[in-house]
């Protein structure tokens, strides 16, 4: 018998060599450069749009039309460096969600992954009575099982159509979370626990739509034992974010990737977003002064979250984030996840790839071997 291979992740049409998704991680920090060199290495590359028309000159003034601009020429700069899977991230919450999805959609992205809020609606520009027809696939990210069922009923009722995938994320993943903060350290939230009930949602649409409805698990996923893990709970992928910071392709400065390099386990707080959410990232002078009281000056030329009251936050986290992604962690910080402390150097995200499967068929082979199984 020959080896067992890491299984293969399919969404409708497309299949991914590895069944890995790179989480998408603004602001800036998976644009082109990253997700193409996961894509050539056989996972699925996302690109993360909140705050992606940044480097637009008319970001200050025309901050909508710089996004979509910008988006499609990450979008174009991607697919002409792969012939792999490009994703594109879109936040429920951004004010531009419709026109990012409709954007993203043109350009011809492979999936969309929908997340940030409940994704229960599609923009009107969209032909919504034939989405099964759309090369394009849609994938929302949801925190429980109960957000699934939300939003496979909705899109039912609303299209005769459900998503093409879902990922479930667990309260270890880096940025806003999906979580009361009380629920982040409650096992009973663990993505061990929340995973078996979104496959749960999923599976009667799989039987009533005649097709195969894949679930991604992410948060806290960091080695290639812990995707065997999670393929054995019924993932049929997993989603990481923390692991590509720190590669040569990732996007964002130097400065950002050795934040990860330099943080203690200590250094990775929960923090409470100035958008209402909590947040993981890594403690830094930044953190030291907004915690004192301070607040901090700046100047909202774009409201770019439907929710955030920027005349009463302590700071702009849009801005602090794109100073991170700059290098200036004296006027930001870094997003991470809850293992960012474990990163120790930076490699090639085809390195990282090739370091997964390793793990993962060590795993493999050894409960092969300890069941009696043929390997």
């Amino acid at each position: 018998m020959g080896l067992k291979k890491m299984p293969t992740l399919r969404i409708g049409a497309l299949e991914a060599e590895m069944p890995i998704v790179q989480g998408a991680m603004g602001v800036g920090i998976s644009l082109s450069d990253l997700a193409s060199a996961v894509a050539n290495a056989g996972g699925i590359g996302v690109i993360a749009t909140p705050g992606i028309g940044q480097f637009e000159p008319d970001w200050d003034t025309n901050a909508k039309d710089a996004n979509e601009r910008a988006l499609r020429k990450v979008i174009r700069k991607a697919k002409a460096r792969t012939s792999g899977i490009i994703g594109v991230n879109v936040m429920v919450a951004l004010s531009d969600y419709d026109n990012l999805i409709q954007c993203s959609v043109d350009e011809g992205a492979d999936v969309l992954f929908l997340g940030a809020g409940l994704p229960l609606a599609l923009p009107k520009t969209l032909p919504l009575a034939k989405l099964g027809e759309l090369a394009t696939k849609f994938v929302p990210i949801v925190s429980s099982g109960r957000a699934a069922k939300l939003v496979f009923k909705a899109w039912q009722k609303r299209y005769n159509h459900v998503p093409d995938a879902v990922v479930v994320e667990g309260p270890l993943a880096g940025g806003h979370l999906g979580f009361k903060k009380e629920q982040i350290d409650d096992p009973d939230y663990a993505l061990e626990k929340i995973l078996p009930d979104v496959i749960a949602v999923v599976r009667p649409y799989e039987e009533q739509f005649n097709r195969s409805i894949p679930v991604i698990a992410a948060g806290g996923i960091y080695t290639g034992a812990d995707i065997h893990r999670f393929t054995e709970l019924g993932a049929q992928g997993v989603q990481m974010g923390t692991r590509f910071v720190a590669t040569h392709e990732c996007d964002a400065s130097m400065e950002f990737k050795e934040a990860y390099l330099s943080c203690k386990k200590e250094d990775i707080i929960i923090i409470d977003s100035p958008v209402g959410l909590p947040g993981r990232a890594i403690r830094d002078k930044f953190f030291e002064r907004v915690s004192s009281g301070l607040k901090e000056t700046f100047k909202c030329s774009w409201k770019c979250l439907r929710s955030c009251n920027f005349k009463n936050v302590p700071y702009c986290i849009a801005l602090a984030l794109t100073n991170a992604k700059k290098g200036n962690l004296e006027e930001g910080f870094a997003f991470a996840g809850a293992n960012a402390y474990r990163v120790d150097k930076i490699v090639s995200v085809k390195e990282l790839i090739g370091s997964l499967v390793e793990e993962y068929m060590a795993v493999a082979i050894q409960g092969s071997t300890a069941t009696g199984m043929p390997v």
